[in-house]
């Protein structure tokens, strides 16, 4: 039996039209001799009657401060109400189909409500309904909890998540991930109009494009199918182009066409909106002083990026919704700073940047011969960041895009 897990997101189970879209890929699977496992997302987007944060406004309507618990359970109706629809939909076409919670499919979680980590699946269930010939529609985002079978949620892309771990589970031939976009691309379109669709990524490079803002898929799912080498790949739900195929290999293709690593190290351009930097003045004769910094920080619960620490002078980036937070635990600790609001962070990714003169120095050309300031860097083996004004984001990455030659 060859066993495949296609996953489908909120925009492809919203409509009978889209839900269709999702049959035909289904049928399509089992035409080419396959056995598919279906994994859905709860039903549209912010908004939409079923979509989780519509579920998480109801409740929260009624009280601020209920319980996790309720809140995971609440929030498991979204992606029940999706299962629901989409196998009475395969059945209405003569598919032989099955609804399933998370549990049901044997994803038993521990209990962090809210955050849930997968800790077993038990696939026997999914094994008995794939060998009668009852396709699975499992819900996404979701488990149980081992002991007393409680609802979990997996936290952000649990959806991805819960599709890579039963592919790891199975031991799937692969995982499609649908979504309504063709591929993962050089750069958000959104900002670049020549973003390019590419044909083969590195596990490690599409992590790395996903913690530096790209959203196509969350990097725990990715994470998961590169513990078991478990190739996937991402598809629209709405055509027929192959899609980006994600696996240990980057293929340096796009369009197609081979790309020489001399042309092309980089694979895309990612970006994070939404940031201030802060610049921490040091004592370089407490040599404590960073240690304490970030241990004051940790305490409070806020979590930096972009981190830059020297003798005398400590530079990390936070979101804006944390930087009052941030300000005061600073100024309770006496430590003196200067806060940069309405930056972002713009980064170059790519595994085959690793060793390469002049990298850096292309980087630097780029924004400066547009006049961007770049007020600090970040750089590793696989990728090079910088923040700049948010206001010349757009000018940032289109400069990126073409001096990678993207």
């Amino acid at each position: 039996m060859k066993i495949i897990v296609q996953k489908f997101g909120g925009t492809s189970v919203a409509s009978e039209e889209a839900r269709i879209a999702v049959k035909n890929k289904v049928q399509q699977a089992i035409r080419n001799g396959y056995s598919p496992v279906v994994v859905v997302s709860a039903m549209g987007r912010k908004g939409a009657p079923y979509a989780t944060d519509t579920l998480i406004d109801t409740l929260k309507s009624v009280n601020l401060s209920v319980n996790v618990r309720e809140m995971d359970m609440l929030m498991c109706c979204g992606e029940i109400i999706s299962s629901c629809v989409m196998a009475a939909t395969l059945q209405k076409y003569g598919i032989n189909a099955m609804a399933l919670t998370g549990g049901q499919a044997g994803i038993m979680t521990d209990s962090q409500f809210g955050a849930a980590r997968i800790k077993n699946i038990n696939v026997s269930n999914l094994m008995h309904l794939l060998e009668s010939g009852i396709i699975p529609v499992v819900c996404g985002f979701q488990g149980m909890t081992e002991n007393n079978f409680k609802f979990t949620t997996l936290g952000r892309g649990g959806s991805d998540t819960s599709a890579a771990a039963l592919g790891a589970a199975l031991k799937a031939e692969f995982v499609e991930i649908y979504t309504d976009v063709e591929g993962i691309m050089t750069a958000d379109p959104r900002l670049v109009k020549e973003a390019n669709i590419l044909e083969q990524i590195s596990y490690a490079e599409v992590c790395q494009m996903a913690y530096n803002g790209a959203k196509v898929i969350h990097p725990r799912a990715v994470e998961i199918a590169m513990g078991s080498n478990i190739p996937m790949y991402v598809k629209s739900t709405f055509s027929d182009c192959p899609g980006t195929l994600i696996t240990s290999e980057s293929g340096g293709r796009r369009n197609g066409s081979e790309v020489a690593i001399h042309e092309n190290c980089a694979s895309g351009v990612a970006n994070l909106n939404d940031l201030a930097q802060f610049r921490i003045e040091l004592n370089p004769s407490e040599f404590a002083a960073g240690r304490n910094l970030f241990e004051d920080l940790a305490d409070a619960g806020i979590s930096v990026g972009c981190l830059n620490l020297s003798e005398k002078e400590a530079m990390f980036a936070v979101f804006t919704p944390d930087v009052e937070h941030t300000r005061k635990v600073l100024e309770e600790t006496g430590f003196k700073y200067v806060c940069n609001e309405g930056c972002a962070k713009v980064s170059v990714v790519g595994s085959a940047m690793r060793g390469v003169p002049g990298i850096m120095a292309n980087f630097v050309a780029a924004l400066a011969a547009k006049n961007i300031a770049i007020l600090q860097t970040v750089d590793s083996d696989t990728t090079i960041s910088a923040i700049i004004k948010e206001e010349h984001l757009v000018e940032a990455v289109t400069a990126l895009h073409q001096a990678f030659k993207l």
